[in-house]
């Protein structure tokens, strides 16, 4: 059952991955939480703007004002003027999604993201609130800044899976570590079906000039018809020198830098 101080966030997140709305009893017996106390809450979050009902009063939903709230945060941190403008070049160079995760409180956060694709076919993802490491391009490269041990740790508390993936998830640890030493090795980390049939990905560390740790993650995906092992090799110096450019914005920029934990681990991963 979810602690009276955490029900108002864990609402707020599952009505976050439930965009059409939910209603109170499924609410409640997904959280656990008595429906009386799931009563009180959302009546505290609707009377604060933070959540709605529908017209006919069943379902309830998210309003805007998060939204409003992290555009200011985001914009205050610098990723609006100064983060953007990197994100979107590197969107047009590719022809492809690009995005930006942030390292806090020990996982890893989409942030921000620009979109290069002008063809029928593109990649768009919702961006959810968790980012399985064990299957995405950007937990690997993660997971190669750490020991091979951390990252195994990482994982575990996680929970390692390939059911529900796509067809080139790591099927066993030791196919895992094989991928994260490759990402090691050559200092960004690539998927082909992993996370979901269809597609594939390439993601490299953004690394603190004043630590040498990693503090983000930046990533390329699309379909796997444009996406193959050759083209994501061929882009991947675009996307290491993009990250080179973003390393000292976001450094200096709290969404980055504040609640951030790093684990002692490698060094610099090579050529990131």
């Amino acid at each position: 059952m979810a602690k009276v101080r955490d029900r108002a966030m864990a609402i707020v997140e599952l009505l976050a991955a439930n965009a059409g709305g939910m209603l109170l009893i499924d609410i409640a017996d997904t959280l656990d939480i008595p429906r009386s106390a799931t009563h009180r809450v959302l009546a505290d979050l609707k009377e604060a703007a933070y959540v709605r009902q529908d017209g006919e009063g069943e379902r309830y939903l998210l309003t805007a004002k998060l939204i409003t709230l992290a555009a200011t945060f985001l914009a205050g941190a610098g990723v609006t003027d100064l983060v953007q403008p990197v994100l979107d070049r590197l969107a047009e160079a590719t022809q492809e999604l690009v995005r930006l995760a942030a390292i806090s409180g020990g996982q890893l956060l989409w942030v921000a993201r620009s979109q290069g694709s002008r063809q029928g076919l593109r990649y768009d993802p919702s961006d959810g609130t968790v980012i399985k490491l064990s299957v995405t391009s950007v937990g690997h490269a993660w997971l190669a800044c750490l020991t091979d041990e951390q990252a195994l740790e990482k994982v575990a508390r996680q929970g390692f899976t390939h059911e529900g993936h796509g067809p080139g998830a790591p099927r066993s640890i030791d196919e895992l570590l094989a991928s994260i030493r490759h990402a090691r090795t050559r200092g960004y980390a690539t998927i082909t079906e992993t996370n979901e049939a269809g597609t594939s990905a390439l993601s490299t560390a953004i690394v603190s000039p004043r630590s040498t740790q990693p503090i983000g993650m930046l990533n390329i995906a699309g379909p796997t018809v444009r996406l193959s092992s050759e083209r994501m090799d061929k882009i991947a110096p675009l996307m290491q020198a993009a990250s080179r450019e973003l390393a000292d914005v976001c450094a200096s920029s709290p969404l980055f830098r504040n609640g951030v934990h790093v684990e002692p681990g490698l060094a610099r991963p090579a050529a990131a």
